[in-house]
């Protein structure tokens, strides 16, 4: 369900384990957080207990940061966060506290972020009473970096799709393409564990990285197979933890992103680089930002009490403070089409205007709280200057767009149009009022 506000924790949940870099015993506590806190880490073990941002522009690019995600700010470290964050926003956690008592996140068992993932699932998620933003990719945005080479374009969700190419048998070329959700984060992401390949292990402890790393919190590759004992998760296990390792630096641009990323070999160095162009192309106006999701069949009839064959709303495209749009494509097989000028098939302006009322009621209903929306009805009560362009035949897609003009007393007034491929085919002015069932 694409979400249309903001969540935290139900309540605080922590774990302790080894940090696969430091090697020490870390606690890491996570706790709610107010609307539009985002996610901010802790540093509980320093004087005053510091806090930094999970932000891009406290990441730190440098040959140290090939192998895991740096944040930095005012002498404040934290290294290795991108499974945290992974966990975080592949749940959909927007505002969060992260407490730590090092300046590493732990792992918590396997090397996965599945069992984070579990610990905050515990806690309980809790919608809250804000809007949730995210960014609109409008244009490309591409970043090469050697051999690595990252893009995204515009696209009606979230989607990841990943190549990872090496020169070892045991992994070789593997490609994973995802549309990212709660539901395929928790099956098919979280449970990927991070790798190693046993030739470059000497290399990196003489660079003082793994002290932590052992066969229960990594997987170790060699040229004749995988060290470890059991099997992979996963047929591909090890392109499903770039995609998770891509997730969790992605979530420094700070709220989720409507679009298609491609990734071909990059790493963390890489990644943080892309985010950071990302970010940059806010201003050039390839990206926007957007106070809005979208909704589908399912998520409609939680908030409309109507149903089949009265329901006139395939989906919310879009909707914010006073403003909703959605759409509905009528195919051939409506049930109208058969008396209503049955040889010439023709959409009732009737139900033109019902449609747009269905739309509007979905912004009004929207508002309430879930408790008391179980019990209020929005009645559509009044009509002024409707205007019926062109005729809707079967086949076509008509975009409603409805704005809240008035809300006084439980009686709104909304202004609707619906437009077939752009052009204007109908609009008018109508009043609905939320009553108690």
């Amino acid at each position: 369900m694409a979400r249309s506000r903001q969540r935290t924790l139900g309540g605080e949940c922590s774990y302790t384990g080894i940090g696969i870099h430091s090697g020490q015993e870390t606690k890491v506590t996570f706790k709610p957080a107010p609307p539009n806190s985002g996610i901010v880490f802790v540093r509980v073990d320093l004087p005053g207990s510091p806090s930094l941002e999970a932000l891009i522009r406290h990441a730190v690019t440098s040959d140290d940061a090939t192998r895991r995600t740096l944040l930095s700010s005012n002498g404040v470290n934290i290294m290795t966060v991108e499974h945290v964050l992974a966990a975080l926003t592949g749940l959909g956690l927007d505002n969060v506290i992260v407490e730590i008592d090092r300046d590493e996140p732990a792992e918590p068992t396997d090397g996965s972020c599945e069992p984070i993932v579990r610990i905050l699932t515990e806690a309980g998620i809790v919608e809250q009473e804000v809007a949730l933003q995210h960014l609109e990719i409008l244009e490309p945005v591409t970043v090469s970096d050697g051999d690595a080479y990252l893009t995204v374009a515009p696209y009606d969700g979230f989607k990841i799709s990943f190549t990872i190419d090496y020169d070892n048998p045991t992994i070789g070329t593997q490609y994973a393409s995802f549309e990212i959700n709660e539901e395929t984060f928790r099956k098919e992401i979280a449970p990927a564990r991070t790798y190693a390949l046993k030739r470059d292990i000497d290399g990196l402890k003489k660079q003082g990285l793994i002290k932590g790393g052992s066969l229960e919190n990594s997987i170790v590759v060699g040229d004749d197979g995988i060290v470890n004992k059991g099997d992979l998760r996963f047929p591909d296990e090890f392109v499903r933890h770039k995609i998770l390792d891509l997730m969790g630096d992605l979530a420094l641009l700070g709220m989720p992103i409507r679009g298609h990323v491609y990734s071909s070999k990059s790493g963390h160095a890489s990644n943080v680089k892309f985010v950071r162009a990302i970010e940059e192309a806010i201003p050039a106006g390839k990206i926007r930002y957007q106070e809005t999701s979208s909704w589908d069949i399912g998520d409609i009839e939680k908030v409309l009490p109507h149903r089949f064959p009265f329901l006139f709303v395939d989906r919310i495209l879009e909707m914010g403070e006073r403003r909703v749009v959605g759409l509905k494509n009528f195919s051939m097989n409506e049930w109208f089409f058969t008396g209503h000028f049955p040889d010439y098939p023709i959409v009732p302006a009737v139900v033109l205007l019902e449609a747009m009322a269905q739309v509007g009621g979905f912004l009004l209903l929207s508002r309430i709280k879930d408790h008391e929306r179980e019990k209020t009805l929005a009645y559509f009560t009044g009509i002024e200057d409707a205007r019926f362009r062109r005729p809707v035949l079967p086949g076509d897609t008509v975009r409603f767009e409805v704005e809240l003009l008035r809300l006084r007393r439980g009686i709104c007034k909304m202004q609707g149009r619906a437009y077939v491929d752009g052009e204007l085919v109908a609009d008018g002015v109508f009043w609905s009022q939320l009553v108690e069932r």
